[in-house]
């Protein structure tokens, strides 16, 4: 049974918006009637239509990966227990707090009965369903394992959300200090310094250097503001251009996988994405070669992108997965040793769970170690900044005073 997005109206005038099934739009319409409400409009989901593409009410336009991780660890649930997956989908539907999530879900549930696989009803959303995602579900759904696969699938991806929100959870107590301290520091410039300095103009007493300084930064600060501003914008929009170019972008993207403590932190963060995606892909029986691509699509480092790439093209000549990712050099090599000790015992997926957990501990323990020097250098770097605007305050009344004494 197709389901239909309708908006109409009570008969106090407040406007309803969700969505009904019915076996043709006039029946939808008489569905609403009866209920009291005169239809302004009636809508097929499904294929072909703007389901989840942003009319159903809500703030977000596309689904949470908290929701995405959700969704699919309760489709696993009920397929598993053997519930049809029509049946499944409108029960996830009926359920769901949201209602983009609602119409999302009626829409996919739409096409199913259509005749429509799965993967190919996620297709209609590709924002919501990434391709890895929809090649995972076409997976299960070749094996006859579609149960089994999700729930792999619902691991994979709430391992990846908690990889995720740990790494910025370790930046944002850091990243607060930084505000914080910024505002205290143009604070003082653009007000406390001016105010206490001003009380020696007067005197034509010579203020030290220091203070001078603090002044001129002051006098910045306060009518300047607006240039730095221009200037940080106008800097950060021609940095964004440059790196838009292919070339720019490979090159930074190399040196980043370089960079002292961030290039480590990079190459953990993406190679524990490559390797538990292209764990899954495998295990799910997606060939090493559509495996290798999609997992490839993961990455944020293009250099590293261009690594899989390459290695694609080597495995398609005959080379070995281990051999052609060590090619270029660029992923660990604790990662090529598993993927090489896996392909030798025959057991890839594995090998390559175990490398996946590897990278993703040592990345949350880098980035422990990351943060941990970090705040207490925030704090130095802030009371530091700070005793140099007192000093600046304080040096040319201990000059007066050795004056009057």
């Amino acid at each position: 049974m197709p389901a239909f997005r309708y908006e109409a109206v009570d008969a106090a005038g407040k406007t309803d918006r969700g969505v009904v099934d019915a076996d043709s739009p006039k029946q939808a319409r008489a569905q609403l009637r009866a209920r009291g409400l005169t239809p302004l409009s009636v809508d097929v989901l499904g294929a072909g239509s703007d389901s989840g593409r942003g009319k159903a009410a809500g703030l977000v336009r596309r689904l949470t990966k908290q929701e995405q991780a959700l969704f699919t660890r309760q489709l696993a649930s009920l397929i598993v227990a053997g519930l049809p997956l029509d049946e499944a989908l409108g029960a996830l539907a009926d359920q769901a707090e949201r209602a983009y999530v609602h119409e999302l879900l009626a829409g996919i549930r739409a096409d199913v009965m259509g005749g429509n696989s799965l993967s190919a009803a996620l297709s209609q959303h590709p924002r919501d369903f990434p391709d890895i995602y929809r090649a995972l579900v076409s997976a299960g759904e070749h094996s006859g394992h579609l149960g089994l696969v999700l729930e792999r699938l619902a691991d994979y991806v709430e391992a990846r959300n908690a990889l995720t929100g740990k790494i910025r959870l370790a930046f944002t107590y850091p990243a607060i200090v930084t505000v914080v301290a910024f505002a205290i520091v143009i604070f003082l410039l653009s007000y406390v310094v001016p105010q206490v300095v001003s009380v020696f103009a007067n005197t034509k007493q010579k203020l030290p250097t220091l203070t001078i300084i603090m002044l001129a930064l002051s006098d910045f600060v306060r009518n300047w503001w607006w240039a730095a501003l221009a200037a940080i914008a106008a800097v950060t929009l021609g940095i964004r251009a440059l790196l838009r170019q292919p070339g720019v972008r490979l090159s930074w993207h190399r040196w980043l996988l370089t960079a002292p403590l961030a290039g480590k932190l990079i190459r953990g963060y993406d190679s524990a994405r490559f390797a538990s995606t292209l764990a899954i892909l495998v295990s799910a029986g997606v060939p090493i070669l559509r495996s290798l691509q999609a997992a490839g699509e993961t990455l944020t480092n293009e250099a590293l992108k261009a690594n899989v790439d390459d290695a694609t093209t080597r495995v398609r000549e005959g080379a070995s997965l281990a051999r052609a990712l060590a090619a270029q050099n660029q992923f660990p090599p604790v990662l090529v040793h598993l993927i090489r000790s896996g392909e030798a015992t025959g057991n890839l997926p594995t090998m390559l769970e175990r490398a996946a957990q590897g990278e993703a501990q040592e990345l949350e323990r880098r980035t422990m170690f990351l943060t941990s020097l970090l705040e207490p250098l925030l704090i130095l770097t802030m009371g530091v900044v700070v005793l140099l605007i007192v000093l600046a305050v304080l040096m040319p009344i201990i000059e007066i005073n050795q004056l009057v004494r």
